[in-house]
């Protein structure tokens, strides 16, 4: 049995699944708000929960918001800012006493998506987060690209490509640097476009009924999707980008960006297909899981 957790902003879900990939149980809960002690008491006792329903031991995979340093062996990087600078795998390993496997959040999308998903059978997939925050997953014939410096696919930390003079410097991002994608992109940056929207949601609800402040407002961030991934088509050429996150349901989104990025490719042609991830928001704990084997 395989165990997997999806440690987000506001809540933490864990999956477990057998040796033939079926699922045996799945639970979410509330994310403690920036207490990492509580966190690490809620993914402890999701994991002894579900072993005692289950009757059996299980292997633990964990994705995060973040990743783990090779230099320090740390989290660094998480937009759940509370993880920052904490050594959870060896914290989680030592409460849990087995090994835990740690990945990006968006890598176990990637993983998911790449082994029974929206990117079956591709050479090269990559996995877009679309959310509270953003990020991107890479896998590369079925096996997941970590990089040397285990930041591969940090494509929400890159400038937003091709800015107007409108956008250029952009805003401030968490991270300390001005104008990442994560602070055009994301979620939040979409809802603080349009004064008048209370959410994302909200805001494409008005847009796609015809409020034309809303309209306006969807209309940018949707060139802004399209460059941004236009710019990994340049540099990857995958033959797929999955979109993940809260904000990959926005009606017809895919064909939204295929429909405005073909003038930022280099290309004569574009073959790259986008899909939304055919797990839904449970992509990535499934990848987590799989970061054990069968």
């Amino acid at each position: 049995m395989r165990i997997g957790l999806d440690l987000g902003g506001t809540k933490i879900e864990i999956v477990a699944l057998d040796s033939m990939d079926q699922e045996r149980l799945r639970r979410r809960v509330p994310t403690p708000q920036g207490d990492y002690s509580a966190t690490l008491s809620a993914i402890v006792d999701l994991i002894h929960g579900a072993e005692r329903e289950l009757g059996c031991r299980a292997t633990v995979g964990l994705g995060i918001p973040g990743s783990i340093s090779v230099h320090t062996g740390t989290v660094r990087n998480a937009n759940s800012t509370c993880l920052n600078g904490k050594a959870l795998q060896v914290d989680l390993e030592g409460l849990l006493l087995r090994s835990v496997r740690i990945e990006n959040d968006a890598n176990c999308l990637a993983l998911s998506e790449a082994m029974d998903g929206a990117a079956r059978g591709a050479a090269v997939a990559f996995a877009v987060i679309l959310g509270t925050g953003v990020g991107g997953g890479l896998v590369i014939n079925g096996q997941l690209v970590s990089g040397r410096n285990r930041i591969a696919g940090e494509w929400g930390h890159n400038p937003l490509p091709w800015p107007s003079a409108l956008e250029w410097d952009g805003p401030r991002c968490w991270c300390g640097r001005q104008g990442c994608l994560e602070t055009w992109l994301s979620g939040p940056a979409l809802a603080a476009s349009h004064p008048e929207a209370a959410d994302a949601f909200g805001l494409v609800v008005a847009a796609d009924a015809g409020e034309p402040g809303a309209r306006e407002a969807l209309d940018r961030w949707l060139d802004r999707c399209a460059r941004a991934m236009a710019s990994l088509v340049n540099v990857l050429d995958p033959d797929v980008i999955v979109l993940g996150g809260g904000l990959s349901k926005i009606r017809d989104l895919p064909d939204r960006i295929l429909a405005r990025w073909r003038p930022w490719i280099f290309s004569d042609f574009v073959a790259t297909r986008i899909d939304t991830a055919h797990h839904g928001d449970s992509s990535g704990v499934r990848g987590a899981a799989r970061l054990w084997p069968t």
